[in-house]
């Protein structure tokens, strides 16, 4: 998958993190925090010069996309939070499942050999049963047309998040009423 769905988790895990959700936009320094730890799975990529195929336990879309890798960055992250005056909980939390939404999301591409989920309990490599997403060339064959084809249906099916992370919402409006009036059901 390429990069475009996985910052679009981010983003919107930026805004979610904040107790203020739903009235505060996130910051910039947020979004980018977010963004970049979704696709932090995809750093196995630096094994392919140093030997690493990609079919091996380390290789591209094996341990880094696991859930217990998930969890366990998940879990360092929210020892940090509180450094960073975040509930370490609710910090944890929310890092691990936009680890895991990293792996799960790639099961959902077309290509490559799906993903090592269940590392380091079983190497098997799963699929989703549907995968509506194409698979993005790695490195520099993503500038190709086919490139920008798949940046384009990514952005599509990612919309919803973008517009939440990016869109100032106002919540619910609560009726007002005055202490003559009782208010209505």
């Amino acid at each position: 998958m390429a990069s475009v769905g996985h910052i679009a988790v981010g983003m919107a895990a930026s805004r979610i993190v904040n107790a203020n959700a739903l009235t505060e936009r996130p910051s910039p320094a947020a979004m980018l925090f977010w963004s970049a730890l979704s696709m932090l799975p995809d750093a196995d990529v630096i094994g392919f010069p140093l030997g690493v195929r990609y079919a091996d336990e380390w290789g591209h879309r094996g341990a880094t996309h696991s859930l217990v890798f998930a969890a366990a960055v998940g879990c360092a992250i929210g020892m940090l939070a509180p450094r960073f005056r975040a509930a370490a909980l609710r910090t944890a939390v929310i890092a691990s499942l936009v680890l895991a939404s990293h792996g799960l999301l790639d099961t959902l591409t077309d290509g490559g050999l799906g993903c090592a989920l269940l590392w380091p309990f079983d190497q098997t490599r799963y699929f989703a049963p549907w995968r509506p997403i194409p698979v993005a060339p790695i490195g520099l064959g993503y500038l190709s047309p086919y490139g920008l084809s798949v940046a384009v249906t990514e952005l599509v099916l990612f919309s919803p998040l973008f517009l939440f992370a990016l869109t100032r919402w106002t919540g619910v409006r609560r009726r007002r009423t005055s202490r003559h009036q009782s208010p209505t059901p």
